[in-house]
């Protein structure tokens, strides 16, 4: 069974060209619709990756701030 599967392998150049030719057939007009909304998500799924960063660089510059505040009050503390 392995040797079968091995035998196969992936698709090459003219069974790729086969494959998109009954893809096309078979989505035929929706096929733009399909592939603008793949893109749509694609765009979403960036924009909310990088919502994602910003806010976990917002949330590490506020602690590093309440670090760097308790640091100052404790060597007022100290020296006071």
């Amino acid at each position: 069974m392995t040797n079968m599967l091995a035998f196969m392998g992936l698709p090459q150049g003219t069974e790729w060209i086969l494959i998109a030719l009954v893809a096309l057939l078979i989505f035929g007009r929706r096929l733009p619709e399909i592939a603008r909304g793949l893109g749509k998500s694609i765009t979403e799924f960036k924009k909310g990756i990088k919502e994602s960063e910003n806010e976990i660089g917002r949330a590490m510059d506020e602690s590093d701030k309440e670090a760097d505040k308790q640091l100052a009050d404790e060597k007022k503390q100290n020296n006071g």
